[in-house]
């Protein structure tokens, strides 16, 4: 909910301190960069260190920089610059945080049940998706530091939250930072292919379809609502998402995975279509959740592979491999979108976005053909592919 919150109210200030599409596409940027540079000690860090403790840590970090969001503001000395930067710290901070808080599930429930908690884990997540941007717009437009002082408080709370978790000690390998183990991680993924196939398809379809970061634009010049709109924007592929999740959670994908999972890319293409071409405020809400419920049937797929084809000593490297690739098709996808909307119109770009999607999951049914007949997590594959 914190990072969500300081989203919208990064987006929303951003936009109105300079009205560029192109400064909000550096948002994505300044998130992202620090990722790349931290993705393998990143992984590292997570599979010799309590993955409890380095999760903890991040979020008291991203505490702390949310939390100078808030001072700035306040003070009204916060321009683009010091926006950017304390994004970065941000950004640097989630490098560590996920890989840790990914490879830490699967050792809280039973392997056959790592489907549905990742089902569940999704739900939540997507549950402060939708409270945490609708918050973060209405507190905004009562003052700019009240969604930030919120969010610092919120993840401040993660982080005490989760040093609080108990876990039975797993005893693991000491992991020497070679180059060789630093790079493990992308050796496995580049060794299973229904694992890069996955990760590879939701990396380059969120990466041209993604129109997240446009979504002031979108609120501000073509639909014509507010603050409150974008919030409300923001929180549609959460609330589509929290209603696949709980679908999923409650009726797992047992059948023909691979498939689906290629529908979904499909429809999350067309939706965005959809949305860029719309000019009613409630198309363009269901556009979004559709995009929404389709997104999560992806995670969870590509997530539940990720977790049960990695043995536990490699999931922090694996696991921080496979946050760099969702980092990159959001936080690079907002950059590319910013950039292209600047080219070519907000509109053009969103839909041509949307289209390159619907081409990806053509052109991976192709490459990748293994994923596409791949039928059920124990590994057998559908006999009618």
């Amino acid at each position: 909910m914190a990072f969500q919150m300081q989203a919208v109210a990064v987006g929303w200030q951003i936009y109105a301190l300079t009205h560029s599409t192109f400064e909000l596409g550096l948002v994505g940027l300044a998130q992202f960069l620090p990722m790349v540079a931290l993705t393998l000690p990143a992984g590292h860090v997570a599979d010799r260190f309590d993955r409890r403790t380095v999760s903890a840590a991040a979020l008291g970090l991203q505490a702390v920089a949310i939390a100078l969001l808030a001072v700035g503001s306040a003070g009204n000395w916060i321009r683009p610059t010091g926006i950017f930067i304390l994004v970065a710290c941000v950004g640097a901070a989630r490098a560590f945080e996920r890989p840790a808080t990914q490879a830490l599930l699967p050792s809280l429930v039973p392997e056959n049940k790592v489907p549905r908690a990742i089902a569940w884990s999704s739900a939540g997540f997507q549950a402060a998706s939708i409270v945490g941007p609708a918050a973060g717009g209405l507190l905004y437009a009562l003052s700019a530091p009240c969604p930030y002082a919120l969010a610092a408080t919120l993840a401040l709370t993660s982080a005490v939250l989760m040093g609080s978790i108990r876990q039975e000690r797993t005893a693991r390998p000491p992991q020497p930072a070679t180059l060789a183990s630093l790079f493990a991680g992308i050796h496995y993924i580049r060794a299973h292919s229904i694992i890069l196939g996955s990760i590879s398809l939701d990396l380059f379809a969120v990466l041209l379809g993604g129109a997240t970061a446009l979504l002031p634009a979108f609120a501000h010049d073509i639909l014509g609502v507010g603050s409150w709109g974008l919030g409300a924007l923001r929180s549609a592929p959460a609330l589509g998402a929290l209603s696949m999740s709980a679908l999923l959670a409650k009726y797992p994908l047992n059948r023909r995975v691979g498939r689906r999972m290629f529908a979904a890319v499909a429809a999350f293409g067309a939706a965005t279509v959809v949305f860029g071409l719309s000019r009613s405020f409630a198309i363009s809400f269901a556009a979004l959740l559709v995009l929404g419920a389709a997104d999560i049937v992806s995670v969870v797929v590509r997530s539940s592979l990720v977790q049960l084809e990695t043995p536990d000593e490699m999931r922090g490297r694996v696991g921080a491999v496979n946050a760099l690739f969702i980092g990159t098709s959001n936080q690079l996808g907002e950059f590319e979108s910013g950039i292209t909307a600047s080219l070519m119109g907000t509109v053009p770009a969103t839909v041509l976005g949307g289209v390159g999607t619907l081409l990806v999951a053509v052109l991976w049914m192709r490459f990748f053909p293994q994923l596409l007949a791949f039928d059920r997590f124990d590994g057998h594959k559908d006999p009618h592919a």
